[in-house]
């Protein structure tokens, strides 16, 4: 085998098991009841990917990140939000699952790796790496804003818990 087909394979497989990670974490996810904290985390964890501008080689031009980032904005969280609803079960909030975001996200991967392998002929691996975490930390956050508002807006729904007298 030669190099170049592992340089691709091991990205490959990399995002199919993140993929189908994503994919079992939201299937459980559904059987347990939500949180704002569950909600904000995620994007705040991703946040600290941007810690790799720090190196010099993984740099790469305003406009391209801001361009990878409103594409993941605009493009890729849509769906994703469309698919994202939330039920109120037992007094507490839960997400809803859906058959369709199992499907989306396979699509965003396939979309993903096509884009991939065409931007990596044009710049470097490493901001190729910049380009895509910027495009998926703008997949995420309007994704999780949206989140967040419709959790809310469920929350309001729900009556008041009653106060816990002595504890």
């Amino acid at each position: 085998m030669s190099i170049a087909v592992n340089s691709h394979a091991v990205p490959l497989v990399a995002s199919a098991v993140f993929a189908l990670s994503v994919i079992g974490i939201r299937l459980k996810a559904a059987n347990r009841p939500t949180s704002e904290r569950k909600i904000i985390i995620p994007p705040l964890g991703m946040s600290t990917g941007f810690a790799m501008f720090l190196f010099p080689f993984m740099r790469i031009p305003l406009v391209w990140g801001l361009v990878a980032f409103l594409a993941g904005a605009v493009f890729f969280s849509y769906p994703l939000i469309r698919t994202s609803r939330f039920e109120a079960r037992d007094g507490q909030i839960y997400l809803k699952r859906s058959k369709a975001f199992i499907v989306i996200l396979l699509v965003l991967l396939v979309i993903r790796l096509i884009l991939h392998d065409y931007v990596e002929q044009f710049v470097s691996l490493p901001q190729t790496g910049a380009l895509f975490f910027l495009l998926a930390f703008g997949m995420l956050v309007p994704w999780r804003v949206a989140m967040l508002i419709g959790y809310r807006k469920l929350q309001r729904t729900l009556p008041a818990e009653p106060a816990m007298n002595g504890i």
